[in-house]
């Protein structure tokens, strides 16, 4: 029922916004995010999770941590809890503009005052003193209903104020304005109408020096935030050739090392994403092997953003791992997260996927050459279809390629989409590929796996490591270099993949905000 404004507002064939639903969220803390939204006027939505939805206030001037500065706050409709991770250009109608997330993190009611113990009735007498954790904002905090809009007939519940309290945290001329950039995907509200990616900064030559020094444990700082390392010698993965070739085996310093300067082009297609990790604590030669690991354990420093899952069944995994830049990805390395796969949808609209993948999945008698030219196909396909899409080796066997869809597509759309190209190239050399579901009876043939298309399925992240001697790193490529004489799945490692991306740059690039439409057959 309180969702029943925000829905009947909204147009949810043309809006990104998500639907939503109420949330029973089982973790025991509260959710805030104030998202900063360009609409007719620029303003700041202050929005409080309670009772299974996001209590909302639009700020137009902003949250302050200065407590001299006495912010109006106009009461606005409950918004789903989904919204939390909403960033996007909402292209017309109600709440018209550019959203990013700007601040979020957990709220607390303050202990001090007993009277904001109930959140819900604290706002209905239009008085609730609360603690942000956030990322931005910290401390105590009041919202109070002005007597003024007490007095008023109608809306009379519309206009508050949004004040800081004088404590350690506050901070005297704190201006949000002087920061301007999501805290979700690392963007301006320009770099999201503009489609371009977020800036996510790599770890600095300082901060590999200091990396290099540690001994076999020790805190390490990263982009601000420190993780305190373990096991930094321990060998994860051999070198190439097995234990006696010449070239070093694989510690977990290394791989810490990686993904700490990859973060600046990894990141883009992790934000906002839920993440599934495939862990190897002794290695991948361990006794225990590798195991996939969702939740996000309570041992997790605070910086580690999490994404509690209203799509979870009853015992499934509540908190995913969301990764936002190099600190999450560090945290992620030394738990031992070797291989990151991110959900094909986005936390804010987990039914909507924002890619449509494409798998080719070799058999056991798949040449190299015999996967190429499935490849090339698809890409005749690409072009005949005009559509912008881009392939990637996946550090193994196989190639996998990315469309990026605008949003409202169902996972049954692009499942479809795929599932018809699939079949198409499929003709054209129905001696190399088998529609099989079980490896045993595809006689060795290549599997178009259009199955991937579905919540909660993955594929292995550009520029992820995979498991296996050397390191291989899933790398994205230009359809071109399919005729490179030189590639192979596993050329690259995290020896060198840096190095090409200083040559060549990041193919998918060219993917990010691309919003299109699939066209029908």
């Amino acid at each position: 029922m309180s969702l029943d404004a925000y829905q009947s507002m909204r147009d949810f064939g043309s809006t990104p916004e998500p639907r939503g639903s109420l949330f029973h969220n089982a973790s025991g803390r509260r959710r805030f995010v104030v998202q900063r939204h360009r609409a007719t006027r620029l303003h700041y939505d202050l929005r409080l999770e309670i009772e299974g939805v996001l209590v909302s206030w639009a700020v137009p001037k902003g949250p302050s941590l200065d407590p001299k500065r006495k912010s109006l706050a106009v009461k606005v409709e409950d918004h789903p809890y989904t919204y939390g991770w909403f960033e996007g250009d909402i292209p017309s109608g109600y709440g018209r503009g550019d959203v990013i997330v700007w601040d979020d993190g957990w709220w607390e009611p303050d202990p001090a005052y007993p009277a904001s113990s109930d959140p819900r009735a604290a706002v209905d007498r239009g008085e609730l003193k609360f603690i942000l954790h956030g990322h931005k904002l910290h401390g105590r905090f009041v919202i109070v209903r002005t007597a003024r809009a007490e007095q008023r007939s109608g809306r009379s519940d519309n206009q508050w104020l949004l004040i800081h309290k004088n404590d350690a945290d506050a901070v005297e001329g704190w201006d949000p304005e002087d920061h301007p950039v999501s805290v979700l995907s690392g963007r301006t509200n320009a770099d999201v109408v503009d489609g371009k990616p977020g800036r996510w900064p790599g770890a600095t030559s300082a901060e590999m020096a200091e990396l290099a020094e540690l001994g076999q444990k020790g805190e390490w700082c990263v982009a601000g935030q420190r993780t305190q390392l373990t096991n930094l010698d321990k060998v994860i993965m051999p070198g190439r050739g097995g234990a006696d070739s010449a070239e070093q085996p694989i510690t977990k310093r290394e791989i810490i090392g990686y993904y700490a300067q990859v973060a600046p082009w990894l990141t883009p297609y992790l934000a906002g994403h839920p993440v599934n990790l495939n862990r190897f604590p002794d290695g991948i030669h361990g006794v225990k092997g590798g195991f996939w690991h969702k939740a996000v354990p309570a041992h997790a420093p605070d910086f580690v953003r999490r994404w509690p899952n209203p799509l979870a069944d009853p015992g499934g995994t509540r908190e995913y791992l969301l990764v936002d830049g190099a600190p999450s990805l560090v945290w992620a390395a030394n738990f031992a997260g070797i291989e990151i796969h991110p959900w094909t949808s986005t936390a804010h609209s987990p039914e909507q996927p924002s890619y449509a993948l494409i798998d080719i999945d070799p058999g056991t008698s798949t040449t190299w050459d015999d996967t190429l030219t499935i490849a090339r196909l698809f890409r005749v396909a690409m072009e005949q279809l005009r559509l912008i899409a881009r392939p990637k080796v996946t550090g193994q066997r196989g190639i996998q390629i990315w469309v990026p869809v605008r949003p409202g597509y169902s996972f049954r759309d692009t499942s479809n989409f795929v599932e018809a190209v699939s079949r198409t190239v499929g003709r054209v050399v129905p001696e190399l590929v088998s529609w099989q579901w079980a490896k045993s009876e595809r006689h060795g043939l290549a599997r178009l796996d259009y199955t991937q298309n579905a919540v909660n399925k993955t594929l292995v992240a550009p520029y992820s490591i995979r498991p296996a001697p050397g390191a291989p790193v899933s790398v994205p490529i230009e359809w071109v270099e399919l005729e490179d004489p030189g590639l192979r799945p596993d050329r690259w490692t995290i020896r060198d993949v840096l190095d090409r991306l200083a040559t060549v740059g990041d193919p998918f690039r060219a993917l990010i905000g691309h919003e299109q439409d699939l066209p029908t057959f």
